[in-house]
C-alpha cells in the first residue's frame, strides 16, 4: 500500500517503457525494507531511519504515521492528485503533481487534512521528496554566499550521510538558495551535455533542502518548510498546504536545465511576462537621505539626457526619515522635504519623458515612528526580552490581519494618489525575537504565517494596481526565489555593484533565473579602476539600470552612457526574452563570455569580459551556442558570413586587454 517512485529521468516513448517499482528487501534486523523503499511522501514511521517528509504527534501521543495509497485522480492532461491516508487515524495527505504550463518541469506540493475532531501537531511538513537513480554517486551543485557576495556556485561530491541547506532568517537568505542540481560523478555534466537532475522551492521564508544518502541506499532529496522552530497545530477539520517544489531532468547539461527554469519564470510566473523592462535610474547613491524636489529633478534631468526611461526615488522620502533610525512605517511624504507631496516631483519626472518609481520597506518599522508609538504590539517580540533592532528597525508581524490591512491601506493610498509605475520593495534585516503572544495556533507557525501575510499584502496591491512593476529586494539578493517571482517582475541581485564581482554573482543567479528578472546597475563603485564601458557591459547582461551620481559624471561620460543605453534598447528583446548560454565561466576563468539568442534564432548578442590575466596570455576561442546550424550568420567585428554550425564548431578569437570587455551582435542573413 505504500506509494513509491520507480523512475526519474528522460521522457520515455510509452508507459510500458517505464520500470516497475523495485522490491525493497531487508538487509538485516537493523535495516527493515521500508528503509530502502523509494516512498514518494514518507512519514516518520517505525523501523524507518531515513529522512521523512512528515513528522507529527496525534492527540493520543502517537508520533508515527502509516500512510497508505487510497486513490489517484487525473484532473487533466497536466495534473494528477493522489490521496494517501493513515492506516488508523483520520489523516489524509493529498499529493499534487502538475506539469508546468511551459512544459518539461514538474511541480509537487501537498495538502495535509485532519478529518477528525482531535488536533494533530505537525513538526515537519515538506513539499516533496525525490529519489535519484541507483546505484551512483553524485555531484551536488548549489548556490550560496553572504550579503554583498551572493549567488556563488558551490560544487561538491556527496558522500553517505545527510546534507542540509537551509534558511532560518524569515527570508530566502543571502546564505543559501532553495535550489539544487545533481550530475553523476562517473559521467559529469557540463554546460552543453550530460544528465542533470535539478529542482527548487517556490517559497520566500524559512526553507530546508535535505539530501539523505543512507549506506548503500538511494540518494534522495527533499524540499519544504524548515522544521527548525516550526510547529503547526492542525485543528479538527482543518487543512494546510505546503509551497510548490519544482523538479526537472535534462540530458543537455546545466545550460539546458537553466533554460527550462528561465522559460518557466517567463511563461508561468512573472506578472508581466511580455513587457520589456525599462532602463532605470536610482538616486540612492547620489543623494542618500538628503532628498527633495530640487535635488531629484537635477538628477532626473541628467538621467533623461542619457536615455533613462524610469526614475526611481529611493529611501528618505517619507515622514520623519532623516536617517535610517526613524520613519519606517509612516508611508506618506515627509512635509519638510516635500511640502506639496510627491506629485510635483512626479510631474517633473514625467515632463522629462520618464516614468516614476519609489522605494518602500513595508515589513519594517522604526521605534522612532508614529506607527510604532501607536502600535508597539505589532512587532515580533517576547515580553521578557529586549527588542533587538538591526539597522535601527524591528519587524512588523505580517501574520496579523490588522497589520496586513494597515499596509494594504497605506500603500494602496500611495499608489492611488500618485502616478507610480515601479515599486522597489526592500527588507533590510533578518528575524529576531519571533514571539507572537496571541497567535491563532501554535506560536511557531509564525515563520509560515508571516510569508502568507506578505503574499496577501503584495498580491492584493498587485491586483489593485496591475500596471505597477514590482522589484523584490532584501539588502540585495536576500529574497530571490520562485515564490517571489509570482509577485515581482524584477529582483535586485546584490548590493555589490562592483562590475568584476557582479560577473560571478550574475552567473550564479542565471542558474535559476532569467535575465528578464535580473536588475543590474552601473554605479560609481571602482570607477577609478574599471572603465564605463566595462561597467555598462556587465549591467547590460540583465535589466540595465544606472545608480551613480550623474551630477559628477563628465560630459564625455554622459555621452558614452547615452550610446550604451541606446545600444541596450536595441538588443534588449534578445537579452530579456532570448535563450541564455554561459560560454565561459567568470568564476572559473579570467576570460569569460555569455550569449543570448532570440527565440526565432534570427539574432543574438555575445558579451566577453577579461579581468586580470598575466601576460603573455593566449586567449581561448569563444564558441557560440544556440544558432541554427543551417542558417548563415554575421558576427559583428568579423568579415565572414558563415553557417551557424561553422561558428559554433570553430569559435571566435576576440582579443581583450586586462579589465576590458566587448559586446557583439549576431545577425542571421539567410
Amino acid at each position: 500500500g505504500r506509494l513509491v517512485q520507480s523512475y526519474w529521468g528522460p521522457r520515455l516513448l510509452r508507459p510500458e517503457d517505464y520500470p516497475s517499482p523495485a522490491v525493497a528487501l531487508a538487509h538485516a534486523s537493523f535495516s527493515a525494507p521500508n528503509n530502502a523503499a523509494r516512498e514518494v511522501y514518507p512519514g516518520a514511521t517505525s523501523l524507518n531511519y531515513t529522512e521523512p517528509c512528515l513528522q507529527l504527534t496525534f492527540a493520543d501521543g502517537v508520533r508515527d504515521t502509516e500512510l497508505r495509497f487510497v486513490s489517484a485522480t487525473r484532473l487533466n492532461d497536466a495534473e494528477l492528485r493522489v490521496e494517501l491516508r493513515d492506516r488508523v487515524y483520520p489523516l489524509v495527505i493529498t499529493l499534487h503533481m502538475r506539469v508546468v504550463p511551459s512544459g518539461d518541469l514538474l511541480e509537487r506540493w501537498v495538502t495535509i487534512t485532519n478529518q477528525g475532531a482531535e488536533p494533530i501537531m505537525l513538526s515537519r511538513a515538506w513539499s516533496a521528496q525525490w529519489h535519484l537513480p541507483d546505484p551512483a554517486s553524485y555531484w551536488l551543485t548549489h548556490l550560496g554566499g553572504r550579503w554583498f557576495d551572493e549567488m556563488h556556485l558551490y560544487r561538491e561530491i556527496l558522500s553517505t550521510g545527510t546534507k542540509i541547506l537551509e534558511s532560518r532568517r524569515l527570508t530566502t537568505s543571502h546564505t543559501h538558495q532553495p535550489f539544487f542540481a545533481f550530475d553523476p560523478v562517473d559521467a559529469p555534466a557540463d554546460e552543453d551535455q550530460g544528465n542533470v537532475w535539478f529542482g527548487a522551492l517556490a517559497w520566500s521564508g524559512n526553507w530546508k533542502l535535505c539530501v539523505d544518502i543512507p549506506v548503500a541506499g538511494t540518494t534522495r532529496v527533499s524540499l519544504g518548510w524548515n522544521d527548525w522552530d516550526f510547529a503547526w497545530l492542525l485543528a479538527g477539520g482543518a487543512a494546510v498546504t505546503t509551497p510548490r517544489a519544482i523538479f526537472g531532468h535534462t540530458t543537455g547539461g546545466f545550460g539546458a536545465a537553466s533554460r527550462l527554469l528561465h522559460q518557466h519564470v517567463r511563461a508561468d510566473l512573472v506578472p508581466h511576462p511580455t513587457t520589456e523592462r525599462l532602463v532605470l535610474y536610482n538616486s540612492w547613491e547620489a543623494t542618500f537621505f538628503a532628498v527633495d524636489v530640487a535635488s531629484q529633478l537635477a538628477l532626473a534631468a541628467k538621467a533623461a539626457q542619457i536615455g533613462v526611461e524610469l526614475f526611481v526615488l529611493d529611501d528618505g522620502w517619507f515622514h520623519g526619515r532623516r536617517n535610517d533610525s526613524a520613519g519606517l512605517g509612516d508611508w506618506w511624504a515627509d512635509p519638510e522635504k516635500f511640502p506639496e507631496g510627491l506629485n510635483p516631483l512626479i510631474l517633473g519626472v514625467k515632463a522629462l519623458g520618464m516614468q516614476f518609481g519609489l522605494w518602500v520597506e513595508p515589513e519594517m518599522v522604526n521605534p522612532d515612528s508614529d506607527l510604532y508609538r501607536a502600535h508597539p504590539d505589532w512587532v515580533y517580540h517576547y515580553p521578557t526580552r529586549p527588542r533587538s533592532t538591526a539597522r535601527d528597525q524591528l519587524i512588523l508581524n505580517l501574520g496579523r490581519a490588522d497589520v496586513q490591512e494597515y499596509l494594504i491601506a497605506q500603500l494602496d493610498r500611495l499608489l492611488s494618489e500618485h502616478d507610480i509605475a515601479f515599486i522597489k520593495w526592500d527588507m533590510n534585516r533578518n528575524a529576531g525575537e519571533m514571539g507572537w503572544d496571541d497567535a491563532p495556533g501554535d506560536p511557531r507557525e509564525v515563520w509560515v504565517r508571516h510569508v502568507w501575510g506578505l503574499y496577501r499584502v503584495w498580491g492584493t496591491l498587485r491586483d489593485r494596481h496591475p500596471q505597477v512593476i514590482w522589484q523584490s529586494c532584501s539588502g540585495g539578493g536576500g529574497r530571490a526565489d520562485f515564490g517571489m517571482l509570482s509577485l515581482a517582475d524584477q529582483i535586485w541581485v546584490s548590493d555589490n555593484t562592483i562590475a568584476t564581482a557582479r560577473l560571478a554573482i550574475q552567473e550564479g543567479y542565471s542558474y535559476q533565473f532569467p535575465a528578464l528578472t535580473m536588475e543590474s546597475w552601473v554605479t560609481d563603485m571602482h570607477r577609478e579602476a574599471l572603465s564605463l564601458a566595462f561597467r555598462f557591459h556587465v549591467s547590460m547582461c540583465g535589466v540595465l539600470g544606472v545608480g551613480g551620481n550623474l551630477l559628477h559624471w563628465r560630459p564625455e561620460e554622459l555621452a558614452e552612457a547615452a550610446r550604451w543605453i541606446a545600444l541596450y534598447k536595441e538588443i534588449r528583446p534578445i537579452i530579456q526574452f532570448g535563450s541564455h548560454y554561459r560560454l565561459r565561466s567568470p568564476s572559473q576563468h579570467p576570460y569569460s563570455a555569455l550569449q543570448y539568442v532570440s527565440a526565432d534564432q534570427q539574432s543574438g548578442v555575445l558579451f566577453a569580459f577579461r579581468t586580470h590575466l598575466a601576460e603573455p596570455a593566449i586567449l581561448p576561442r569563444i564558441f557560440p551556442r544556440g544558432l541554427d546550424p543551417q542558417g548563415r550568420y554575421q558576427v559583428e567585428g568579423f568579415a565572414a558570413t558563415r553557417s551557424g554550425a561553422a561558428w559554433m564548431r570553430d569559435g571566435l578569437e576576440i582579443p581583450l586587454g586586462d579589465f576590458t570587455s566587448t559586446v557583439r551582435r549576431i545577425t542571421r542573413v539567410e
